[in-house]
């Protein structure tokens, strides 16, 4: 079969391969040297990039966007809406032992390197393309001055190709290589900058915390082998299907919805996984949008939405994901209500969005939380390049604190980061406001545990539009605190940024419409395009979620109190950021406990390395080694009478040693060599008087002899 479907990662593998190797070392290599214009390049001189980096990069994933176009209407146009090419057979092998039915056997292990494009790797792959062309273009102003610049694009390429064989993989193996590649480049990009220790630290820890989900994903992969025969989405949703739901905890599908789940916290930074997102603001603005924002993030919610027939199944797993999706929303959130860093504010609105995502997912309703990431990747991703061209034009500063009135000095970054935060706060008719609506209702409409996350999804949508409006006022209203000589460099953006964020702005407003509720007179065509994937799930959920769906009623009013929460968060940040500016400080002023608490974070990152860096790394290493000191060598680390290593170092070296030492001088020197040494040597002097050639001597002994012999016998009995 032809490779159709792999050209679309192949592309920016190839764009990778020619900057990495061309871009890097011949493209750069004789261009005058200049200085970097952010401020983030450490003050060195380096070589000019070439125009030809940045076509290819961009290039590449252009070429990528066409692609996935073409074989998303190839797709669609088929009966069950779904293309799949197989390359290779990638890992051929014997037999495995599973658990087929319940019963023990073995089955043939093989699995192919194979695409799949769906409805669901649909919205994925046009996502992942169409806004990573976006960025990428943004990233020839952004990065043009950074002497990097030819590996960073290699790098972006890089991902792009890791993030399309994640989402575009046929089973979970593939899909696992992309994960881990991912996760790779996030190392990668966040620690760009690696000059600077903060970034290099937020590099490890990304990678470090996402290692320990991955360990979840691995064995609920394994399990699902064992379980099912086989890691094709298609085979093991066909098996899942006819299953029945699990009630118990320690059922064999809840424990893989777990394992998976637990892979999922740690991708899509989840609590208590969530800590290396914020910190990964050190990388470039760009990755932020990109990886950080749009794309790599979503990859657990892509994996619990792709495992939804497993899910559905497992009620108890879903009520997990539910509940800790809801926590995180409100806890990020919070977190986000206090930051001053602008990327900060946006790094754990990041988190409590998809917070929301998992919430639609956990109730059920894994269409309106994709939806949600699709909507949510435009929007975020203006926000990040928007904070990154105000960054841009103040030459690097990213404290909220020290800008302010830049709506007049930047029209363009100001316009589009607006539409990007009344997208985000949900109001009607922007994005954000279908695809957050939807979740609520899904959330609330369900009953029990539903209401309860309705209710928590609610206060956060509040302190979503509150952070977000108060991140513009802060940035754009009011007048300039930054002071006179920073102000005079103030700039806008040149067009290669500028034009990214007017086209994410338009996506922003009208991107919504695609999923407009029957409540308001829409078909929701977005649910209708992913419903052949979530189909073989929905059958389980009519089981698992019995309450019948509220009136239309009902969906107008919590619409209404949902608009009316985020009209309110937006008009307490406008009172107190724009129009009465010491309100802010005085409420600052009157819980500064708990504007303190959240300014740390909660203290989370402190706790942690309380209990697991200090605790049970370094704790840890001091305990094995004053384990290996004392018990295992034993006698404090000295050979000295004792147990352990140096006890019987010491036994064998001044106790058997020495035993063996008076042994080998005084038996075997002394009684065995030395003694008959002695006794012969001094008998020699008898013999040797003997032996002294005289005729007449050796006949005098033999006449002695007879003598003696005659006399002996006379006392011999006969």
């Amino acid at each position: 079969m032809s490779p159709f479907l792999g050209l679309i990662p192949l592309f920016p593998l190839l764009g990778f391969l020619f900057n990495f190797i061309v871009g890097v070392r011949v493209l750069t290599r004789h261009a005058p040297a200049q200085g970097d214009g952010h401020g983030h390049g450490g003050g060195h001189g380096h070589t000019a990039p070439s125009p030809i980096i940045g076509l290819v990069a961009c290039g590449s994933v252009l070429a990528s966007f066409v692609v996935a176009v073409a074989a998303v209407l190839k797709a669609h146009a088929l009966p069950d809406h779904t293309l799949v090419e197989t390359l290779w057979t990638w890992l051929p092998g014997g037999r495995a032992e599973t658990l087929l039915h319940g019963a023990a056997g073995s089955t043939p292990f093989s699995i192919d390197w194979a695409y799949q494009v769906d409805p669901l790797s649909s919205v994925m792959v046009l996502v992942v393309t169409f806004v990573g062309f976006l960025i990428h273009v943004y990233s020839t102003g952004y990065m043009s001055h950074d002497p990097g610049y030819a590996r960073y694009m290699s790098y972006l390429n890089l991902f792009m190709f890791a993030m399309l064989t994640l989402v575009l993989g046929a089973n979970y193996a593939v899909l696992f290589v992309g994960w881990e590649g991912v996760g790779l480049c996030s190392y990668l990009l966040i620690g760009f900058w690696f000059h600077k220790q903060s970034a290099a630290d937020a590099g490890k820890k990304a990678f470090i915390v996402n290692r320990i989900g991955d360990a979840g994903f691995l064995i609920g992969m394994f399990l699902i082998f064992v379980t099912f025969g086989s890691l094709d989405f298609r085979a093991v949703t066909a098996a899942a299907q006819h299953l029945p739901v699990e009630t118990a905890w320690g059922g064999t599908l809840t424990i893989i919805a777990l394992c998976l789940f637990v892979g999922a916290t740690g991708k899509s930074a989840q609590f208590p996984l969530y800590v290396w997102l914020p910190d990964a603001m050190e990388g470039p603005t760009p990755v932020s949008a990109l990886i950080h924002a749009a794309t790599m993030v979503t990859a657990g919610v892509y994996m619990v939405a792709r495992s939804s027939a497993i899910y559905s199944h497992a009620p108890n797993a879903m009520f997990v994901v539910a509940i800790v999706g809801a926590f995180t929303a409100i806890f990020a959130a919070s977190i986000g209500l206090v930051q001053t860093d602008i990327k900060k504010v946006l790094a754990y609105s990041t988190v409590s969005q998809l917070g929301y995502m998992f919430l639609a997912c956990g109730v059920g309703a894994f269409a309106a939380g994709v939806f949600h990431l699709a909507t949510h990747a435009f929007f975020k991703a203006l926000l990040f390049l928007g904070s990154g061209s105000v960054i841009h034009g103040m030459s690097g500063e990213q404290d909220m604190t020290k800008m302010g009135g830049l709506r007049s000095k930047m029209p363009k970054t100001h316009f589009t980061m607006l539409i990007g935060c009344v997208a985000i706060a949900g109001i009607p008719p922007l994005a954000g406001f279908f695809s957050k609506d939807e979740i609520l209702w899904s959330a609330f409409k369900i009953g029990g545990y539903g209401q309860i996350v309705w209710a928590v999804g609610f206060v956060a949508a509040a302190m979503t539009a509150f952070y977000m409006f108060r991140l513009y006022w802060m940035t754009f209203g009011g007048h300039f605190r930054g002071g006179h000589e920073v102000e005079h460099h103030v700039h806008e953006s040149p067009a290669s940024m500028t034009i990214p964020l007017m086209v994410l702005a338009f996506g922003s407003v009208f991107i919504g419409f695609l999923g407009v509720p029957a409540a308001l007179g829409g078909g929701n065509w977005f649910e209708h395009f992913t419903e052949p994937v979530f189909e073989p799930a929905h059958h389980a959920l009519g089981e698992v979620f019995s309450a019948a769906a509220p009136a239309h009623a009902t969906e107008y009013l919590l619409m209404a109190a949902s608009v009316a929460i985020a009209a309110l968060g937006i008009f307490v940040a406008t009172r107190n950021y724009q129009w009465q500016p010491q309100a802010a400080e005085a409420l600052k002023a009157s819980f500064a406990g708990a504007h303190r608490v959240l300014t740390n974070k909660y203290y989370v990152d402190e706790l942690y390395g309380a209990v697991f860096v200090r605790g049970l790394v370094l704790g840890g290493g001091n305990a094995l080694y004053q384990n290996d000191r004392h018990v295992i060598d034993g006698g404090g680390g000295e050979v000295r009478p004792g147990f352990g290593v140096n006890g019987l170092v010491y036994l064998t070296r001044d106790v058997v040693a020495r035993l063996s030492n008076w042994w080998d001088r005084w038996i075997v020197d002394g009684g065995l060599t030395r003694l008959p040494a002695f006794f012969l040597d001094n008998l020699s002097y008898v013999f040797r008087a003997v032996q002294n050639g005289l005729v007449q001597h050796y006949a005098l002994a033999m006449i002695i002899g007879v003598l003696l012999l005659i006399g002996l016998g006379r006392w011999i009995p006969y």
